[in-house]
């Protein structure tokens, strides 16, 4: 069984379709393990994004993911990374294909809907940012 983390960003929040995209998860046999919604802080989106701290969108990734509340869950499940990231579709949603969240739910590749863990040495770093382990079941 993998874990990974899943962030429905600001835009998708916004857009009141929560519960559509984690029916998403579930529909395709992965379990949400943990799940709640909050604001994140200047701060904690500068950490949590800090590996992109160098590139020239950081800043307004930093603005975007503190311009509304995100609901972050960890997915469990058998090969639960790449089912997650394919059901995610590719970052630019105009490339992404028919049927992924992005795809269904981005309006570009800034307010793309969806974060997820891009390996899982990295997930495991970031369900660790947002949660205990008492909290995921």
């Amino acid at each position: 069984m993998e874990r990974t983390l899943s962030i429905i960003k600001p835009d998708a929040v916004a857009k009141g379709v929560i519960g559509k995209i984690l029916d998403r998860f579930e529909s395709n046999g992965l379990t949400i393990a943990a799940t709640k919604k909050l604001q994140l802080s200047r701060k904690e989106a500068e950490t949590f994004y800090a590996v992109h701290s160098e590139r020239p969108f950081f800043n307004d990734l930093v603005d975007f993911m503190i311009s509304g509340p995100v609901v972050v869950s960890v997915l469990t499940g058998e090969d639960a990374m790449k089912k997650n990231r394919d059901l995610m579709g590719a970052t630019n949603p105009k490339e992404a294909a028919a049927g992924t969240i992005r795809a269904d739910f981005a309006e570009n590749i800034d307010a793309n809907a969806v974060h997820g863990s891009d390996s899982l040495e990295n997930a495991a770093v970031e369900i660790a940012f947002f949660f205990a382990e008492k909290e995921i079941s």
